[in-house]
């Protein structure tokens, strides 16, 4: 995990500092118009899409953005952020990273168009603060960068250590079958397989990167197909740490109905999608 996620970390971090990262708002411009958004929506989405929520609550408290267009931008950046750090543990515990990232826009878009029809008039333009063009010296950025990469490193650490021994421990014990039994009805609902309840909830509990090392060593036991873990992806990467996330965005004072349920209902929506798509591909090879 310390492989992706400092490299990626940094990387992203330098961009950010450099002011490359801002510059790049240019790129989903058109897409804000689509959804409803005024294009400053573009910064804080981009930013959450290429480092994490945090930096988009950033800018956003710093941006005179109305209630309902930081919905928009939190139902967005809840189902499509840290894109590149996530993709990459996707890729190697099952699923194509591009495929992943495809799949999380598009049900990040698609939620946005639909809950922008609920929420009136989104669009309105506004101006940047002027403090957000503000560079801050490097070594100021790299501590910063540092302490909170030990500090995310650390938790990763003592989670998946705990998760491992629970997981270890409820095998040994005879309770794993318990508890895919009590969640095998959600599993069906989510179009996910009852082996795969396992991973699901702790994905959903705890995040894709908190999580991944332990997604990762279970996907090298081989114990779920290509296609069980490929659903178990494309549902985890849209509806992960469902506790966390949304409580960063529900301190904002946000409708907590658009931060949980919109993501919810997208990853059963892509999942099942998903299943059709691969039937009727079937059907056709078949005939």
């Amino acid at each position: 995990m310390g492989k992706i996620i400092i490299p990626v970390s940094f990387l992203v971090a330098l961009l950010q500092w450099t002011g490359w990262l801002s510059q790049l708002d240019f790129v989903l411009n058109p897409l804000m118009g689509l959804i409803n958004l005024p294009p400053a929506a573009a910064l804080p989405i981009i930013s959450g899409m290429l480092v994490n929520i945090y930096a988009a609550i950033a800018i956003i408290t710093v941006l005179p953005f109305t209630p309902e267009q930081i919905t928009l931008v939190a139902v967005f950046c809840l189902i499509a952020h840290n894109l590149i750090a996530e993709g990459i543990v996707q890729h190697k515990s099952g699923l194509n990273a591009v495929k992943a990232t495809l799949f999380r826009v598009s049900a990040a878009v698609i939620a946005v168009l639909v809950v922008s029809q609920f929420l009136g008039d989104t669009s309105q333009s506004l101006v940047a603060s002027a403090s957000l063009t503000v560079r801050p010296p490097f070594l100021e950025v790299l501590q910063i960068w540092g302490v909170g990469m030990i500090s995310l490193l650390t938790k990763i650490f003592g989670i998946v250590m705990v998760i491992m021994v629970l997981l270890e421990s409820l095998n040994s014990l005879g309770w794993m079958e318990y508890l895919l039994w009590l969640f095998r009805p959600l599993m069906r609902v989510m179009g996910l397989s009852d082996r795969s309840a396992t991973l699901w909830v702790t994905a959903v509990a705890f995040g894709l990167l908190y999580s991944g090392a332990v997604i990762v060593e279970e996907a090298k036991k081989g114990n779920l197909t290509k296609d069980e873990m490929e659903r178990l992806h494309i549902s985890a990467g849209i509806n992960h740490a469902m506790v966390e996330d949304p409580a960063l965005f529900l301190a904002l004072g946000l409708n907590a109905f658009w931060l949980w349920v919109p993501k919810f209902v997208m990853a059963i929506v892509a999942v099942q999608s998903y299943r059709l798509i691969r039937l009727i591909n079937g059907k056709v090879l078949n005939f």
